[in-house]
């Protein structure tokens, strides 16, 4: 009696065996209605029969509950799901009512079916033993077969191999008892060929009273965008140039290669190329780069298997060699430089080049990454300073060197910045009268840790870490302004000072002597550049422009260091030169040395032939000094005659010289 009054008792309240329901967020009252959006009868409702609504998500769902109506109880089967943040709401019926029931069922959940047939993903829906139970349109097209041909089939077999299936009832087996979601991505065979789709899998209940688990997967096609991740992964490891692996991906197999190395040794040899600047200022950087393929593909044909080559940037390439022994990384160093020794032939261009190489051993000279190719590298630089085109394994003994370039790094821009250069003038004696016309300035460094340094020890280091060219502009700032109060004083005397290679090269050195001339009212120019042969060995043509550009504002060009360089007879003749000064290592035991005097008679009469003056530095005894003045230089300079001295020691020094006479 009670089941046939359910219908009835609904009807005689609402005019309709299925009247609406709502639900809101803050209220435990469930409203019923005839008309949807009005309400007609609310029902106070316990905390855990609301609760249980608000479980209801945005799929259509339907659950049972029984409620009082009128003082009656009636058991309804309640249709509907969450239809915003706030808000339930569906259509009731009794719970006997079965036809009302499926009728409410099919119409909420037409709209949930239309989703899924017609949903942009692959929508697979499996039971607990892995037969299908919805196939939609999307699954249909990938895999060519219909939903009617795969339902109750099992899933397992149609698309997975006895491999693959077995993992997968395996993980899905857990999965229904922990009733965790998951993702998976996996490779299916479709009719557009082999794609790769990533899975979102996740349990869901039936909503019926059989309490059944169903396995949602839907699967989104990832193959493009996968293949997109690779190609963007291999362009961030792979240099663009020579197609070989670059720092980045160097570096991880060096860690890697560190961390599973056990009682092994791991090698790096580091190799820069020589040269190869010139290369690309000569021929241009698209020859450059040819050059670059080139020489990986010769480096390459050196290496055994298992050893690896990267290039890390510029000119510089890293073999990583794994199983790696001191004996093995010399043998490789050897071969790569015997094979970089042969010239390279790019269209009608013939390019000689070679290479320096450092070599470091894990766990020797190095435990982590950073220390080893520090350590390399280290090695590499001192190969290069031991003539080029050898290799060097590092010793911590270079380490003191590293150290000591930084100390001289670093102090030396406080030094330029707080003002410890100071500057020492040494004389130029005039060989047919003993007069002193001329003076070389020579920078010293007065450190306060170190006292005074003499340019030997921070002059490389200057030119190293491009310090040379504020270091050269402070040096000519100062002796214009030395120049300028001599001028006042009635001394004229010249003040020769040295210029780098890479100040040559560079038009700044002009316009500095320019600004320097007004700013000191020098008129007429009492200035001086020194250079060395191998300023013109880096590019002649540019370093004749400068040179001609000086002259022109007044100042003499000497060639500093002559006979220790490669300049030959015609590069002389071609550079506008005033003067050429004769190495000391050519006039140090002269008197003593046949050899020498031959050279510097040569010297002399080229020199002559040229218009050239000669300056004879180094000059420490009578006995080269007589020599000297008797094959005919022009001018010499030397602790003989004077010391470098401060401006006023050289004021003093000159009110009491007296020249000596020649002999």
């Amino acid at each position: 009696m009670f089941a046939e009054q359910g219908p009835m008792l609904l009807n005689s309240h609402f005019g309709t065996s299925s009247p609406y329901w709502h639900l809101a967020f803050d209220s435990n009252a469930l409203e019923l209605t005839a008309i949807k959006g009005k309400t007609h009868l609310a029902v106070a409702l316990d905390e855990m029969q609301a609760a249980k609504i608000r479980r209801l998500s945005g799929v259509t769902a339907s659950l049972e509950l029984t409620i009082q109506l009128s003082g009656q109880p009636i058991h309804l089967h309640l249709v509907g799901r969450r239809v915003n943040k706030f808000e339930w709401a569906g259509t009731a019926s009794a719970y006997t009512d079965t036809e009302a029931v499926a009728r409410d069922l099919v119409h909420g959940l037409s709209f949930a079916e239309q989703v899924v047939s017609e949903a942009n993903s692959v929508i697979v829906i499996v039971d607990q033993h892995g037969r299908v139970q919805r196939f939609n349109r999307l699954s249909e097209e990938y895999t060519g077969l219909q939903e009617q041909d795969v339902i109750g089939k099992n899933v397992f077999k149609l698309f997975m191999s006895p491999e693959e299936a077995a993992a997968s009832r395996r993980n899905i087996a857990s999965f229904f008892r922990n009733g965790a979601s998951y993702e998976v991505e996996r490779w299916i065979k479709t009719v557009k060929g082999e794609r790769l789709f990533l899975f979102r899998n996740k349990f869901v209940h039936s909503g019926s009273g059989k309490k059944e688990v169903f396995l949602i997967c839907s699967g989104t096609d990832i193959t493009e965008e996968r293949r997109a991740q690779e190609r963007l992964r291999l362009l961030a490891n792979t240099d663009t140039i020579t197609g070989l692996p670059n720092r980045n991906a160097i570096q991880d197999d060096i860690n890697r290669a560190i961390n599973e190395r056990g009682d092994s040794q791991v090698g790096l040899v580091y190799l820069d190329l020589d040269n190869f600047k010139k290369v690309n200022d000569a021929y241009g950087h698209m020859l450059g780069d040819r050059l670059l393929i080139e020489v990986s593909h010769a480096i390459l044909s050196c290496l055994d298997h298992g050893e690896k080559l990267a290039r890390l940037g510029g000119d510089e390439f890293l073999v990583l060699v794994t199983q790696a022994d001191r004996i093995m990384l010399q043998e490789l160093a050897q071969r790569i430089i015997e094979r970089l020794q042969t010239p390279f032939r790019i269209g009608l261009i013939e390019v000689y080049t070679g290479c320096s190489i450092g070599i470091a051993l894990c766990p020797q000279h190095g435990h982590d990454l950073d220390s080893l190719i520090r350590c390399a590298d280290t090695a590499m630089y001192v190969a290069k300073e031991h003539g080029k085109r050898t290799f060097i394994v590092f010793s911590p003994e270079m380490n003191r060197r590293v150290a000591e370039y930084m100390w001289l790094d670093t102090n030396l821009r406080k030094g330029l910045e707080q003002e410890q250069l100071v500057v020492y003038y040494q004389p130029k004696v005039a060989t047919l009268n003993g007069a002193v016309h001329s003076v070389e300035a020579l920078v010293r460094w007065d450190s306060p840790e170190r006292g005074l340094i003499p340019p030997l020890q921070f002059i490389s280091y200057a030119e190293e870490s491009g310090l040379i060219a504020p270091l050269g502009r402070w040096v000519l700032q100062t002796a214009a302004k030395q120049a300028a109060i001599w001028q006042r004083q009635g001394l004229n005397l010249r003040i020769a000072v040295n210029l780098s290679a890479r100040q040559l090269v560079d038009d700044s050195v002009v316009n500095d002597l320019v600004e320097v001339l007004r700013e000191n009212q020098l008129s007429p120019c009492t200035l001086d550049f020194e250079l060395t042969e191998s300023s013109l060995i880096e590019d002649e043509n540019r370093a004749r422009e400068v040179i001609a550009r000086l002259r022109a504002l007044g100042a003499q060009v000497h060639l500093d260091d002559f006979g220790t360089g490669y300049s030959s007879l015609a590069q002389l003749a071609r550079i506008p030169l005033d003067a050429i000064k004769l190495d000391q290592s050519f006039v140090r035991g002269v008197n003593l040395a046949p050899v020498s005097q031959s050279l510097i008679r040569a010297i002399v009469a080229v020199a002559a032939a040229l218009q050239f003056k000669v300056i004879a530095e180094g000059v420490e005894t009578d006995s080269e000094n007589r020599f000297l003045d008797c094959v005919g230089v022009d001018e010499k300079q030397g602790f003989l005659f004077a010391r470098p001295m401060l401006p006023e020691q050289l004021e003093q020094w000159l009110k009491t010289y007296s020249p000596r006479s020649p002999k």
